[in-house]
């Protein structure tokens, strides 16, 4: 194997991990029992040292998402060494094969970590198509007949056993990189402006937001102080009529209110014309909100 890409210490320690001898079953049994019931760490660094070949080779299947070689297998003996951990020689199963799963989760959890600012890979299925998409579009797409991107999601939906939108989704965070918001871009007169120059909002800009809170603050205390001049009945009859979500009906009111629902009809449309005069007192130029 090849340690060219690699440089200083780490190529050193590929060096080291390609001369360890291996382990017999017994040397390898008998190492992680010392680690394990006695926290012999000279066992654990015989441990470790013979399987970082392991780490490589697991490491070396993750090259192609842009991040060092030298930073997964570091991911990868973090795993080796989680694993050395929670080893339990009695069961009677080799190192390397536990091993394995800790070390490939180590260096997948760095991947999703360091492959894009945006998190992604938060549940099983997105993990799952993140680490096997691209194998399985390149798979299916390699046939003599010609398929659609649709029918080509479809088909990798069906063999993952996952939604379409949830391939639909991976494939489209896949198909570049991330793009900061203040990269340059260049427009038609030449001049140069920041990419999030161009995105449009259609919220109201902070100062209408801010104007617009203080305006309804002001409406609200002026109609509460408004609400005053009217009795109890009237008050009633407005809030349940005019103030709530849901306003009751006339005919509902009346017979809470033990009249006839053209009485409380007559009620309201006095308790109304009280509330305008009562508004005008206070906010004279505010007479179109009154009509």
């Amino acid at each position: 194997m090849t340690v060219s890409y690699l440089s200083g210490n780490r190529r050193e320690l590929v060096r080291a991990a390609m001369n360890a001898p291996y382990l017999s079953r017994e040397e390898e049994h008998q190492l992680a029992l010392d680690w394990r019931d006695n926290d012999d760490q000279a066992a654990l660094d015989r441990l470790s040292l013979s399987h970082m070949r392991l780490v490589i080779a697991v490491a070396a299947k993750y090259r192609n998402f842009g991040l060092s070689m030298s930073d997964l297998i570091q991911e990868g003996h973090i795993g080796l060494l989680e694993a050395a951990s929670r080893f339990e020689p009695e069961r009677e199963v080799r190192f390397s094969t536990y091993a394995t799963w800790w070390i490939r989760a180590s260096i997948q959890d760095y991947i999703l970590r360091n492959w894009s600012i945006v998190r992604g890979g938060t549940s099983s299925t997105q993990k799952a198509l993140f680490f096997n998409l691209r194998r399985l579009r390149a798979k299916l797409s390699s046939g003599t007949t010609r398929v659609t991107e649709t029918e080509l999601v479809g088909k990798i939906a069906q063999t993952m056993g996952v939604k379409v939108a949830d391939v639909a989704t991976m494939s489209a965070r896949l198909s570049g990189p991330d793009t900061s918001l203040n990269a340059p871009m260049m427009e038609s007169d030449g001049s140069s402006a920041d990419r999030q120059d161009f995105l449009v909002s259609d919220d109201p800009l902070p100062e209408e937001m801010v104007g617009g809170a203080i305006d309804t603050e002001r409406r609200s205390l002026w109609l509460e102080s408004a609400l005053g001049v009217l009795s109890e009945r009237e008050l009633r009859i407005v809030r349940e009529r005019r103030l709530s979500e849901e306003g009751a009906t006339l005919e509902a009111l009346g017979h809470k209110l033990g009249i006839s629902k053209e009485r409380v009809r007559q009620i309201e449309s006095r308790a109304l014309e009280k509330l305008r005069e009562a508004l005008l007192k206070v906010q004279p130029d505010k007479r179109a909100y009154c009509g």
